[in-house]
Order: C-alpha cells, then sequence, then structure tokens
C-alpha cells in the first residue's frame, strides 16, 4: 500500500472528513499538523503553494484536499492510487 500523508490541523472539518474517509477504507496515514508555522511552510512549498488543509500526498502524488480525493473515490480512482 502506498504512503499516505495529510497536513492538517485539528480543528478542520475537511481534515476530519479525509481522515474519516482513509479510515473508513482501512488506509493508515501519517498525520502533518502545521499548526507549527514551520511545517506549514514545509507543506506550502510541497503542495505548490497550496495553503488550504487538508492537503494529501499518496506516495509521491499529491491529490490536494478533501474534496479532490473524493472526488477521486467517486470515479474509483483512489484505490488504485492507494494500491
Amino acid at each position: 500500500m502506498s504512503k499516505v500523508q495529510i497536513y492538517t490541523t485539528n480543528w478542520c472539518p475537511y481534515c476530519n472528513a479525509a481522515k474519516s474517509l482513509l479510515h473508513d477504507k482501512g488506509v493508515s496515514y501519517e498525520e502533518i499538523d502545521v499548526t507549527d508555522p514551520s511545517l506549514r511552510d514545509a507543506m506550502i512549498q510541497r503542495a505548490h503553494g497550496r495553503r488550504t488543509v487538508p492537503q494529501i500526498f499518496i506516495g509521491e502524488t499529491h491529490v490536494g484536499g478533501y474534496d479532490d480525493m473524493a472526488a477521486l473515490e467517486r470515479r474509483g480512482q483512489l484505490d488504485p492510487l492507494l494500491a
């Protein structure tokens, strides 16, 4: 299974939705809390300037935010990316 990393804050409802979707699929993930400014800066650089959370990476693929990941799920493209 591909490594999943998700940049989050603990007050973000979209972060919680993304984590819930991954949990429901039985996918483990590394959560990176970007309330630390240095971690947020690293996220922004890695996500090509995107500043919102969550920012989700599956392997080396930048999926984007929760809406992007949910769209992949609806199209049946999330599971192959996770494999």
